[in-house]
């Protein structure tokens, strides 16, 4: 069965558009100055952001450090959250033991506010009122300096054993129909890591490796697996960065097809932040997830250069895009994580932008030409 999976997988390629197919650019509206908060609430690098059934906003941002020491041993991550209206509500989390340099923020079904801490190796749980109910994994002791073997191939040696139960820089959380929670794990661990409900370890899949010549060879390998989702027919995905693709599996693990960014794009246009790459890849790299929840399910991502947003059907198909890099409104500076509360309205992590861009997307306004175009 698992070879039949993978020629599925394989087939399921030809879904996407070939390289060189040119994709509609879908219109949009952005705001960027929508959340309500005083001038001594500056916004540092905005990582993620989630919005709950009532339509309120938790940003994970990290502003100034809030304690003393060498940098690398500082935490920094805050939760604010705001109303529907963009009015500032409260700070949730402050001080906690888990929350270091957090990665994700993602509300489950039932509005619980979950956290995703890269620099604690920690998934913290909190409930609507606020308050700490479950911690997944474990920060590291005492020393600021973490020891050699926390670093990604322990900074040259092997690459670190993993641990059931344990993280090593998570990235991102999701879950299923039955409230089984999925892990990626993440810069070190390169894996997908499965919980129950209750936080009971059941398994985990996936390995530190490359996609290959292609990017469409090694399923089931990872080069930091940085954001997860799952659809209602419970397939999960597994945006693999550093391999340019989105992975999609069952809940056991079992690999069903690869999803890529292939859209042309100006090569010889400078990145906003990097240099000009001499060989840029014909497909880029998916940083976010984002599956919204109406009638038609689809799944927004996001790379880093050129810097767009893409609209696919959940086999994959490229609906739309919008966006480019760069500093300006409309622009983004490496969007880290994506809220889609419905089909076109999404709150952005703008990361190096120090801000959330509100963005509404018009597909009604799509050119006959532009949609026939594919």
């Amino acid at each position: 069965m698992k070879h039949l999976a993978i020629v599925i997988g394989l087939a399921a390629l030809f879904q996407t558009p070939p390289p060189g197919t040119a994709a509609p650019t879908i219109p949009f509206d952005s705001s960027i100055d929508f959340l309500k908060y005083s001038p001594d609430m500056n916004l540092g690098e905005v990582l993620a952001v989630a919005v709950n059934s009532k339509g309120h906003i938790v940003v994970l941002n990290h502003p100034g450090s809030a304690t003393s020491g060498p940098l690398y041993g500082n935490a920094s991550t805050q939760l604010l959250e705001f109303d529907q209206t963009g009015k500032f509500v409260r700070e949730i989390g402050k001080g906690v033991y888990g929350l270091g340099y957090s990665h994700s923020v993602r509300f489950d079904r039932y509005d619980n506010l979950w956290v995703v801490d890269k620099g604690t190796n920690a998934v913290v749980k909190f409930n609507p009122a606020g308050y700490v109910t479950m911690n997944l994994g474990r920060r590291p002791e005492g020393p600021d300096d973490p020891a050699e073997s926390y670093y990604r191939g322990g900074r040259g040696q092997a690459a670190a054993v993993h641990v059931d139960g344990s993280f090593r820089q998570p990235t991102d959380i999701a879950w299923d129909s039955d409230d089984n929670i999925y892990v990626s794990d993440g810069y070190t661990n390169s894996r997908v890591a499965k919980f129950d409900k209750r936080g009971a370890w059941i398994k985990s899949w996936g390995s530190r490796g490359s996609g290959g010549q292609h990017a469409d060879e090694n399923p089931g390998q990872f080069n930091t697996p940085h954001n997860i989702g799952v659809d209602r027919q419970n397939n999960v995905y597994v945006a693999d960065r550093g391999n340019r693709r989105i992975q999609v599996f069952d809940t056991d693990g079992r690999f069903l097809r690869m999803i890529h960014l292939n859209v042309p794009y100006d090569k010889k246009r400078h990145p906003v932040l990097g240099n000009l790459a001499a060989n840029p890849p014909d497909e880029t790299a998916p940083w976010t997830i984002c599956i919204t929840n109406g009638a038609t399910q689809f799944l927004y991502t996001t790379d880093q250069e050129p810097g767009r947003l893409y609209k696919l059907t959940l086999e994959g198909r490229i609906v739309g895009m919008l966006g480019e890099s760069g500093r300006d409104a409309k622009q983004f500076n490496w969007v880290h994580g994506i809220a889609c509360p419905s089909d076109d309205v999404l709150y952005l992590a703008d990361m190096n932008n120090w801000r959330v861009q509100k963005i509404t997307l018009h597909p009604e306004r799509m050119t006959k030409t532009a949609t026939g175009s594919r």
